[in-house]
């Protein structure tokens, strides 16, 4: 299923994994955010990625 939502949850230590995976959807200042406008259909795999990868769980997606 294709990804429609994508958040960050409280919590986001700024490691900047997910801008590192997935550098079309997530930009790290302060904390991770999602970019506004981000493309979730080109970008289903490296969301995946991400929020696997989260050291602390905070990324989310709802399909």
């Amino acid at each position: 299923m294709a990804i429609k939502k994508v958040w960050v949850d409280e919590g986001c230590i700024s490691c900047g994994l997910c801008e590192e995976v997935a550098e079309d959807i997530f930009e790290v200042d302060e904390v991770s955010e999602v970019k506004e406008g981000a493309d979730f259909i080109a970008n289903d795999s490296e969301i995946r990625e991400a929020a696997e990868g989260c050291p602390v769980e905070v990324i989310k997606f709802e399909e």
